[in-house]
Protein backbone atom coordinates (compact mmCIF):
# COMPACT_ATOMS: atom_id res chain seq x y z
CA UNK A 1 0.00 0.00 0.00
CA UNK A 2 1.93 3.26 -0.79
CA UNK A 3 0.60 6.84 0.80
CA UNK A 4 1.83 10.11 -0.83
CA UNK A 5 2.21 13.20 1.99
CA UNK A 6 2.77 16.94 0.38
CA UNK A 7 3.38 19.39 3.43
CA UNK A 8 3.96 23.24 3.17
CA UNK A 9 6.45 24.48 4.72
CA UNK A 10 5.32 27.67 7.04
CA UNK A 11 7.47 29.83 8.94
CA UNK A 12 7.48 28.41 12.02
CA UNK A 13 9.81 25.83 10.27
CA UNK A 14 11.81 27.86 8.61
CA UNK A 15 15.42 26.57 8.87
CA UNK A 16 14.88 23.31 10.49
CA UNK A 17 15.68 20.06 9.12
CA UNK A 18 13.95 17.61 7.76
CA UNK A 19 14.42 15.37 10.42
CA UNK A 20 13.04 17.57 12.87
CA UNK A 21 10.31 18.94 10.83
CA UNK A 22 9.24 15.11 10.56
CA UNK A 23 9.37 14.48 14.13
CA UNK A 24 7.24 17.57 14.90
CA UNK A 25 4.77 15.89 12.13
CA UNK A 26 4.93 12.88 14.74
CA UNK A 27 6.43 10.28 11.95
CA UNK A 28 8.00 7.51 14.41
CA UNK A 29 11.51 6.36 14.04
CA UNK A 30 10.66 3.53 12.18
CA UNK A 31 8.42 5.81 9.31
CA UNK A 32 11.29 7.91 9.05
CA UNK A 33 13.89 5.24 8.91
CA UNK A 34 11.38 3.85 6.19
CA UNK A 35 11.38 7.21 4.39
CA UNK A 36 14.72 7.54 4.33
CA UNK A 37 15.23 3.84 2.91
CA UNK A 38 12.41 4.39 0.27
CA UNK A 39 14.08 5.72 -3.34
CA UNK A 40 12.42 9.22 -4.25
CA UNK A 41 11.09 8.83 -0.42
CA UNK A 42 11.72 12.45 0.71
CA UNK A 43 11.15 15.39 -2.02
CA UNK A 44 11.98 18.69 -1.51
CA UNK A 45 10.96 20.77 -4.40
CA UNK A 46 10.61 17.45 -6.11
CA UNK A 47 14.32 16.90 -5.69
CA UNK A 48 15.38 13.70 -3.49
CA UNK A 49 16.83 15.04 0.10
CA UNK A 50 18.41 13.53 2.92
CA UNK A 51 16.98 13.68 6.29
CA UNK A 52 20.01 16.42 7.68
CA UNK A 53 19.00 18.99 4.53
CA UNK A 54 17.25 22.26 6.08
CA UNK A 55 13.45 23.42 5.11
CA UNK A 56 12.96 27.23 4.18
CA UNK A 57 9.72 29.26 4.23
CA UNK A 58 7.80 28.25 0.70
CA UNK A 59 9.71 24.80 0.33
CA UNK A 60 7.31 21.70 -0.89
CA UNK A 61 7.88 18.40 1.23
CA UNK A 62 6.91 15.20 -0.38
CA UNK A 63 6.92 11.83 1.59
CA UNK A 64 6.33 8.35 -0.43
CA UNK A 65 5.53 5.59 2.16
CA UNK A 66 5.20 2.06 0.75
CA UNK A 67 4.59 -1.03 2.09
CA UNK A 68 5.49 -4.38 -0.09
CA UNK A 69 4.45 -6.51 2.05
CA UNK A 70 1.16 -7.64 3.62
CA UNK A 71 0.94 -8.98 6.98
CA UNK A 72 2.93 -11.94 7.91
CA UNK A 73 0.56 -15.48 8.52
CA UNK A 74 -2.86 -13.61 7.88
CA UNK A 75 -4.45 -15.70 5.22
CA UNK A 76 -6.72 -13.96 3.22
CA UNK A 77 -10.26 -15.30 3.61
CA UNK A 78 -13.45 -14.24 2.72
CA UNK A 79 -15.55 -13.06 5.31
CA UNK A 80 -18.18 -10.54 6.10
CA UNK A 81 -18.01 -7.40 7.61
CA UNK A 82 -19.49 -4.00 7.71
CA UNK A 83 -17.03 -1.22 5.88
CA UNK A 84 -18.95 2.05 7.43
CA UNK A 85 -15.97 4.56 6.05
CA UNK A 86 -12.61 4.78 4.21
CA UNK A 87 -10.09 7.04 2.91
CA UNK A 88 -5.91 6.65 2.56
CA UNK A 89 -5.43 6.70 6.34
CA UNK A 90 -8.06 4.89 8.15
CA UNK A 91 -10.95 2.39 7.64
CA UNK A 92 -14.22 2.45 10.37
CA UNK A 93 -15.10 -1.36 10.09
CA UNK A 94 -18.66 -2.44 12.39
CA UNK A 95 -17.86 -5.93 13.83
CA UNK A 96 -20.31 -8.55 13.89
CA UNK A 97 -20.71 -10.96 16.45
CA UNK A 98 -18.37 -14.39 17.02
CA UNK A 99 -15.21 -12.59 15.14
CA UNK A 100 -11.70 -12.32 16.76
CA UNK A 101 -9.35 -9.36 15.83
CA UNK A 102 -6.34 -10.91 15.81
CA UNK A 103 -5.55 -14.74 14.47
CA UNK A 104 -4.37 -16.96 17.65
CA UNK A 105 -4.21 -20.29 18.32
CA UNK A 106 -7.56 -22.30 17.32
CA UNK A 107 -8.62 -18.97 15.00
CA UNK A 108 -6.40 -18.94 12.29
CA UNK A 109 -9.31 -17.99 9.62
CA UNK A 110 -12.41 -16.53 10.99
CA UNK A 111 -10.92 -12.77 12.17
CA UNK A 112 -10.85 -9.22 11.03
CA UNK A 113 -7.54 -9.74 10.11
CA UNK A 114 -8.50 -12.68 7.54
CA UNK A 115 -11.51 -10.65 6.51
CA UNK A 116 -9.39 -7.53 5.57
CA UNK A 117 -6.52 -9.05 4.24
CA UNK A 118 -8.33 -10.51 1.58
CA UNK A 119 -10.64 -7.62 1.03
CA UNK A 120 -7.31 -5.58 0.21
CA UNK A 121 -5.71 -8.74 -1.87
CA UNK A 122 -8.62 -8.44 -4.32
CA UNK A 123 -8.29 -4.41 -4.54
CA UNK A 124 -4.70 -5.71 -5.80
CA UNK A 125 -2.98 -3.77 -2.31
CA UNK A 126 -0.88 -5.00 -0.12
CA UNK A 127 -1.86 -4.44 3.49
CA UNK A 128 -0.60 -4.31 7.08
CA UNK A 129 -3.13 -4.98 10.16
CA UNK A 130 -2.80 -2.58 12.29
CA UNK A 131 -6.60 -2.61 14.28
CA UNK A 132 -6.46 0.84 16.60
CA UNK A 133 -9.09 -0.08 19.16
CA UNK A 134 -9.92 -4.17 20.07
CA UNK A 135 -13.16 -5.32 20.64
CA UNK A 136 -13.48 -8.87 22.10
CA UNK A 137 -14.93 -11.74 19.83
CA UNK A 138 -18.26 -11.58 20.65
CA UNK A 139 -18.85 -7.59 21.05
CA UNK A 140 -20.22 -5.99 17.45
CA UNK A 141 -19.49 -2.78 16.59
CA UNK A 142 -16.92 0.21 15.82
CA UNK A 143 -13.19 -0.26 15.53
CA UNK A 144 -10.56 1.89 13.58
CA UNK A 145 -8.13 0.41 11.42
CA UNK A 146 -4.86 2.75 10.33
CA UNK A 147 -4.02 1.72 6.77
CA UNK A 148 -0.50 3.09 6.76
CA UNK A 149 2.75 3.56 9.27
CA UNK A 150 1.91 7.37 9.64
CA UNK A 151 -1.74 7.13 10.78
CA UNK A 152 -1.08 4.12 12.81
CA UNK A 153 1.48 5.72 14.82
CA UNK A 154 -0.61 9.14 15.21
CA UNK A 155 -3.59 7.17 16.45
CA UNK A 156 -2.14 5.11 18.69
CA UNK A 157 -0.97 8.27 20.14
CA UNK A 158 -4.93 9.34 20.04
CA UNK A 159 -5.82 6.64 21.83
CA UNK A 160 -2.95 6.29 24.63
CA UNK A 161 -4.00 10.23 25.10
CA UNK A 162 -7.99 9.21 25.45
CA UNK A 163 -8.59 11.03 22.59
CA UNK A 164 -10.62 8.22 20.91
CA UNK A 165 -14.02 8.99 22.12
CA UNK A 166 -16.06 5.46 22.33
CA UNK A 167 -19.41 4.83 23.36
CA UNK A 168 -21.01 1.14 24.04
CA UNK A 169 -24.77 0.13 24.44
CA UNK A 170 -25.22 -3.31 26.60
CA UNK A 171 -27.91 -5.15 27.89
CA UNK A 172 -27.30 -5.69 31.43
CA UNK A 173 -29.40 -7.87 33.94
CA UNK A 174 -31.64 -5.74 36.02
CA UNK A 175 -33.26 -2.78 36.32
CA UNK A 176 -31.09 -0.02 36.46
CA UNK A 177 -32.15 3.91 36.66
CA UNK A 178 -29.97 7.64 36.28
CA UNK A 179 -26.53 7.64 35.95
CA UNK A 180 -23.33 6.89 37.45
CA UNK A 181 -19.24 6.62 37.42
CA UNK A 182 -17.47 3.53 38.44
CA UNK A 183 -14.61 3.66 39.88
CA UNK A 184 -12.62 0.31 40.54
CA UNK A 185 -9.65 -1.18 39.86
CA UNK A 186 -9.12 -3.95 37.95
CA UNK A 187 -6.56 -7.20 37.75
CA UNK A 188 -6.43 -10.88 36.83
CA UNK A 189 -8.29 -13.37 39.01
CA UNK A 190 -5.74 -15.41 40.70
CA UNK A 191 -5.17 -18.37 38.60
CA UNK A 192 -6.28 -17.18 35.15
CA UNK A 193 -5.18 -16.13 32.69
CA UNK A 194 -8.41 -14.51 30.88
CA UNK A 195 -11.16 -13.45 33.70
CA UNK A 196 -10.94 -9.96 35.24
CA UNK A 197 -12.07 -8.63 38.70
CA UNK A 198 -12.19 -5.56 40.66
CA UNK A 199 -9.23 -5.77 43.05
CA UNK A 200 -8.48 -2.57 45.20
CA UNK A 201 -5.80 -4.21 46.42
CA UNK A 202 -3.52 -5.75 43.44
CA UNK A 203 -5.65 -3.39 40.41
CA UNK A 204 -5.26 -0.97 38.24
CA UNK A 205 -7.28 2.03 37.62
CA UNK A 206 -10.45 1.90 35.81
CA UNK A 207 -13.28 4.42 35.32
CA UNK A 208 -16.32 3.64 33.60
CA UNK A 209 -19.04 6.15 32.75
CA UNK A 210 -22.72 4.92 32.40
CA UNK A 211 -26.10 5.85 31.74
CA UNK A 212 -29.47 3.91 31.99
CA UNK A 213 -31.57 4.86 28.48
CA UNK A 214 -34.15 1.94 28.79
CA UNK A 215 -35.58 -0.86 30.94
CA UNK A 216 -38.44 -3.46 29.61
CA UNK A 217 -38.80 -7.26 31.03
CA UNK A 218 -35.93 -7.22 34.00
CA UNK A 219 -33.31 -5.62 31.56
CA UNK A 220 -31.92 -2.29 31.18
CA UNK A 221 -30.09 -0.52 27.88
CA UNK A 222 -27.27 1.35 29.17
CA UNK A 223 -24.93 3.98 27.77
CA UNK A 224 -21.13 3.39 28.31
CA UNK A 225 -18.32 5.46 27.97
CA UNK A 226 -14.38 4.54 28.82
CA UNK A 227 -12.00 7.00 30.88
CA UNK A 228 -9.33 3.89 30.33
CA UNK A 229 -9.42 0.91 28.64
CA UNK A 230 -8.73 -2.08 30.70
CA UNK A 231 -9.17 -5.42 29.62
CA UNK A 232 -13.10 -6.95 29.86
CA UNK A 233 -13.73 -3.37 32.09
CA UNK A 234 -17.28 -2.64 31.29
CA UNK A 235 -18.30 -6.23 31.59
CA UNK A 236 -16.47 -6.70 35.44
CA UNK A 237 -17.40 -2.91 36.33
CA UNK A 238 -21.47 -3.83 35.40
CA UNK A 239 -20.97 -6.85 37.38
CA UNK A 240 -19.28 -5.18 40.63
CA UNK A 241 -22.71 -2.90 41.11
CA UNK A 242 -24.96 -5.80 40.45
CA UNK A 243 -25.85 -5.85 36.76
CA UNK A 244 -23.64 -8.07 34.79
CA UNK A 245 -24.39 -7.87 30.88
CA UNK A 246 -26.31 -11.01 29.93
CA UNK A 247 -25.02 -13.31 27.61
CA UNK A 248 -21.58 -12.77 29.24
CA UNK A 249 -19.98 -16.65 29.50
CA UNK A 250 -17.01 -15.86 31.89
CA UNK A 251 -18.77 -13.31 34.26
CA UNK A 252 -22.76 -13.82 33.73
CA UNK A 253 -23.75 -16.89 31.27
CA UNK A 254 -27.52 -16.44 30.96
CA UNK A 255 -28.17 -17.60 27.57
CA UNK A 256 -32.09 -17.45 27.81
CA UNK A 257 -32.50 -14.20 25.63
CA UNK A 258 -29.62 -13.87 23.36
CA UNK A 259 -26.41 -15.96 23.01
CA UNK A 260 -23.61 -13.96 22.98
CA UNK A 261 -22.56 -10.65 25.24
CA UNK A 262 -25.00 -8.20 24.98
CA UNK A 263 -22.70 -5.45 24.02
CA UNK A 264 -21.98 -3.20 21.15
CA UNK A 265 -19.94 -0.76 20.09
CA UNK A 266 -21.77 1.90 18.79
CA UNK A 267 -20.10 5.33 18.23
CA UNK A 268 -16.58 6.21 18.03
CA UNK A 269 -15.58 9.92 17.65
CA UNK A 270 -11.84 11.86 17.12
CA UNK A 271 -9.47 14.19 15.28
CA UNK A 272 -8.77 12.80 11.79
CA UNK A 273 -4.85 12.33 12.04
CA UNK A 274 -3.69 14.16 8.84
CA UNK A 275 -6.69 15.91 7.80
CA UNK A 276 -7.38 17.41 11.34
CA UNK A 277 -11.22 16.68 10.73
CA UNK A 278 -13.73 16.04 13.49
CA UNK A 279 -14.91 12.36 12.55
CA UNK A 280 -17.59 10.64 14.34
CA UNK A 281 -19.22 7.33 13.18
CA UNK A 282 -22.51 5.48 14.32
CA UNK A 283 -23.37 2.07 14.26
CA UNK A 284 -27.34 0.55 15.03
CA UNK A 285 -27.59 -1.94 17.49
CA UNK A 286 -27.57 -5.60 16.19
CA UNK A 287 -31.05 -7.23 15.65
CA UNK A 288 -30.12 -9.39 18.58
CA UNK A 289 -29.39 -6.55 20.96
CA UNK A 290 -32.18 -4.95 19.92
CA UNK A 291 -34.47 -7.96 19.84
CA UNK A 292 -33.74 -8.24 23.50
CA UNK A 293 -35.23 -4.67 23.99
CA UNK A 294 -38.30 -5.30 22.26
CA UNK A 295 -36.40 -2.59 19.68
Amino acid sequence: MKRTLTFSIHTEDDGCTVHDFLCKCGFSKGVRTALKKTPYGILKNNIWTYSSDRLSTGDTLVLTIEETQASEQVCPIKLPFGRIYEDEDLLIVNKPADMPIHPSLHNYENTLANALSYYYKEKGEDFVFRCINRLDRQTTGLTVIAKNPFSSCLLYQAAAMHQIRRTYLAVVAGTLTGNGTIRAPIAREDGSAITRQVSFAHGVPAVTHYHAVYTKNGHTLVRLTLETGRTHQIRVHMKYIGYPLIGDYLYHPDFSHIQRVALHSSTVAFTHPLTKKEMQFKAQLPEDIASVMGL
